[in-house]
């Protein structure tokens, strides 16, 4: 978005169905993307959440108030180009998921993660056929194939706005199962934020505070929730 206009140019924004997908218009002119390719979206919750971004621009554009924006323009320069790599990196998560590798202590810690990490694991195997074994400490545990191909089908048949969506579920949680959880809607969004924070929420509770640290989660927890609701329009 660094390429647009620093300042607004337009007076009108509207959205239009052009085939299957839906378009934004300024003064009757495409948006394009930053690649310029023309912003063309799969649904008209996104389009009228995009033109929205627009029509509440002042004087000057500013880009951190546009994330539907800035997703579309990702799932369309980012992902579209290279879609089966960007599945495979997403699916990959499921071989090493935060969710399997567990405390050897303290005590708390260890029932904490099982009375919130091992319910999103009883998810995914009845769910998703995919049982997950765990493990404790750091050391890389083998998942079982036929789990990790199930994890692997559900990612590679997402479209390139679903995976862009799915993509930063995943980052942000550190976890493929999360990610899924929040598009099947499993478990509410804020839930599984909470639960993906565990450990760190863990250390706040030992070492106190930190300003930095916490206004960093609040960003982190904005994209979460952001992806949320675009895989939801996608």
């Amino acid at each position: 978005m660094s390429d647009w206009a620093a300042k607004r140019f337009w007076s009108d924004v509207t959205v239009d169905l052009r085939g299957e997908d839906y378009v934004i218009l300024l003064d009757k002119r495409l948006v394009k993307t930053p690649a310029k390719a023309t912003l063309a979206v799969p649904s008209q919750a996104m389009a009228e959440a995009i033109a929205a971004e627009w029509e509440a621009q002042g004087e000057k554009i500013d880009p951190r108030t546009m994330p539907t924006t800035r997703s579309a323009n990702a799932a369309l320069d980012k992902v579209t180009p290279q879609q089966a790599e960007v599945a495979q990196l997403i699916a990959a998560y499921g071989e090493d998921d935060l969710l399997c590798y567990r405390a050897p202590s303290p005590d708390e810690l260890v029932a904490r993660q099982k009375e919130a990490w091992d319910p999103l694991l009883a998810w995914a195997a009845e769910h998703l056929d995919a049982p997950l074994r765990t493990v404790e400490g750091v050391m890389h545990v083998a998942q079982p194939a036929n789990a990790v191909a199930n994890l692997t089908a559900r990612v590679v048949t997402q479209s390139p706005f679903q995976l862009a969506a799915l993509h930063d579920l995943v980052s942000m949680s550190g976890s493929l199962v999360i990610g899924l959880a929040a598009q099947a809607e499993a478990f509410a969004i804020d839930d599984l934020w909470t639960r993906s924070r565990l450990d760190e929420l863990w250390q706040i509770e030992q070492w106190g505070q930190d300003d930095e640290a916490d206004a960093t989660a609040s960003l982190k927890r904005s994209a979460f929730i952001h992806a949320h609701r675009f895989y939801k329009m996608s």
